[in-house]
């Protein structure tokens, strides 16, 4: 899961970002709102914590802008700010939650995961879709009596196959979310890992299958019976 920091409190931005690599997010950090607008505006962040007073562009005008261009990632926006109509100017905006400065840190990644969690697809901690369930907080993919554990990669990928079934799931759409946007990853390094998912999937008995399009990506089929 990856999500964009826009602070430009360097020292608040790193520890934000320490936060959340321990709980195993990735993360980009940038400082000021014409940068996360340019980082934003890919649409590869499953979440946005972002600053209300930024160099360049405010807070407020990033989100409105993302929200102009129909990007829909959840913003979690951040502010020293606790006057009602801050928030309600952040909320207009397009922000989905808004926290005050200085936060606890387990309210924070509780909120982060609460903006994260797509209703209807993740029950608490697992996605299930037909005879296969993911359980997030422990990287275990389980059909019936059986289990297997993923690694880091494989996890994140199967994941996000999950979470868009039925739809393709674009090469460099893995390649962005679960190597990085500044990764050298390229279309083979997503085979590889494809490859170790379907093995997985096979010693699971699973009757879902990853499915191939060419040059595009790839999806979950359950067989028609």
């Amino acid at each position: 899961m990856r999500v964009l920091i826009v602070e430009d409190e360097k020292h608040l931005a790193e520890a934000l970002g320490q936060l959340l690599a321990e709980q195993r997010y990735q993360t980009d950090i940038v400082y000021d709102g014409t940068d996360a607008l340019d980082y934003a505006l890919t649409g590869q962040y499953d979440a946005i914590l972002l600053d209300v007073m930024l160099p360049g562009l405010d807070g407020l005008e990033v989100a409105r802008r993302l929200r102009e261009a129909h990007i829909s990632t959840p913003i979690l926006m951040l502010t020293a700010k606790d006057e009602v109509q801050d928030k309600i100017g952040g909320l207009d905006c397009g922000a989905d939650d808004y926290m005050t400065k200085p936060f606890d840190a387990g309210e924070l990644l509780a909120r982060v995961r609460a903006l994260t969690r797509r209703q209807g697809e993740v029950i608490g901690n697992c996605v299930t879709v037909d005879d296969l369930t993911l359980r997030l907080d422990v990287r275990c993919l389980m059909c019936g009596d059986d289990s297997v554990r993923l690694g880091f990669k494989e996890f994140e990928i199967m994941r996000l196959l999950l979470l868009s079934f039925p739809a393709v799931v674009p090469k460099d759409e893995i390649i962005s979310k679960v190597w990085g946007l500044d990764s050298n990853a390229e279309d083979n390094n997503v085979e590889v890992y494809i490859s170790f998912l379907r093995k997985k999937l096979s010693f699971l008995h699973s009757r879902l299958a990853i499915r191939t399009v060419r040059k595009v990506g790839y999806f979950l089929e359950v067989p028609q019976s």
